[in-house]
């Protein structure tokens, strides 16, 4: 394979635009509707889409999320063969809600999908096994002595990275940033990693590190640093499509996929950024990371089971805002704190 993606998969049960979040004991309706998938599997699609042979190594139960999956792979070009199948649920849940020009999530990890990406003896057993020109993986700690095997078998890496991972244990996610043959955090994970006062000043920081560094912008683009023989930043553009965001769920992983699977082909590392921010706009115009996934009896069932989260989600803050007292009083539902004029 050109690319192997490692990580946890979830079943995506998607909202498209509301006002706001739903208050304690409020209903609210959403225009648009999706079930999708997402994590590993978005990077690993959309570097197929660009033509490359790509897989996903992830944990497959015989729970509902991962039957999504694997349709969806199948229908996509994904190869699932490094992937380990389990006994129970192995999928993550995650309830997307757009509102206010971003989105908010609702997830749920059964115990043996929390596991997943700390199964670093597995992880570099496929990568001995399939020796794929790429692996795609997220920094967090314990992960630096895996970067280093891989890259001792002849594999590049690509590093990605969250806010939680950063603030769990920045120095781990800087030693994966160090070992890395191209690290592509976004522009706010940047800013936390390196504290620097401005992007500009991260980006140099992150430069000095040794690796490239391509940071993403959103709808502004991408950023190229660190590049062997070429100093300072290349703001790449090209490739950015006027298109109505629908949700930004998974566009930051089909960014790194399609960008993986432009260097496969032989694209220089700006040309395979302009590549990235195509399939990132693509993304943004879909609900749910790989866009909308049709599941034989899924569909009928989906509104439920988004509806029942959403009622448990508003009824944790009702429990929460219940041990407030407003006036002497217990502050009962739609109550808000002083000073509180939404829900945050």
């Amino acid at each position: 394979m050109d690319l192997i993606a490692f990580g946890t998969m979830f079943l995506e049960i998607v909202f498209g635009d509301v006002p706001s979040l739903p208050a304690p004991g409020e209903e609210i309706f959403a225009d648009e509707f999706a079930i999708s998938c997402g994590g590993a599997v978005t990077a690993a699609s959309a570097a197929s889409r660009m033509g490359v042979s790509a897989g996903l190594s992830t944990l497959l139960g015989d729970d509902l999320g991962s039957r999504v999956v694997e349709e969806y792979c199948h229908r996509a070009g994904v190869d699932l063969s490094a992937s380990q199948r389990v006994t129970g649920p192995a999928a993550g849940i995650t309830v997307v809600v757009n509102y206010a020009g971003d989105r908010a999530f609702l997830s749920y990890l059964p115990l043996r999908a929390q596991t997943e990406s700390r199964e670093h003896e597995r992880w570099l057993e496929v990568l001995r096994r399939e020796r794929p020109a790429w692996c795609y993986l997220h920094a967090h700690l314990g992960m630096a002595g895996l970067i280093r095997e891989a890259r001792d078998l002849g594999i590049r890496v690509a590093v990605d990275v969250g806010l939680n991972e950063i603030a769990a244990n920045p120095a781990a996610v800087l030693a994966c940033a160090r070992l890395a043959d191209v690290f592509l955090p976004n522009a706010e994970e940047l800013l936390r990693l390196t504290g620097a006062p401005s992007l500009s000043a991260a980006i140099g920081t992150a430069a000095s590190w040794g690796p490239p560094v391509i940071v993403k912008r959103g709808a502004s683009g991408a950023i190229v640093a660190g590049q062997p023989g070429r100093a300072g930043q290349t703001e790449v553009t090209e490739g950015i499509k006027r298109v109505r965001v629908r949700d930004r769920t998974g566009a930051g992983d089909a960014f790194a996929g399609a960008l993986i699977g432009a260097l496969c082909n032989g694209a220089s590392i700006t040309e395979a950024a302009a590549a990235g921010n195509a399939a990132g706009s693509d993304t943004v115009s879909r609900l749910g990371a790989v866009g909308e996934v049709a599941v034989e009896g899924l569909s009928s069932a989906a509104p439920a089971l988004a509806a029942a989260a959403l009622t448990v989600a508003a009824g944790e803050r009702a429990a929460w805002a219940g041990r407030d007292t407003l006036g002497g009083q217990r502050a009962g539902p739609g109550s808000r704190p002083p000073g509180q004029d939404a829900p945050p």
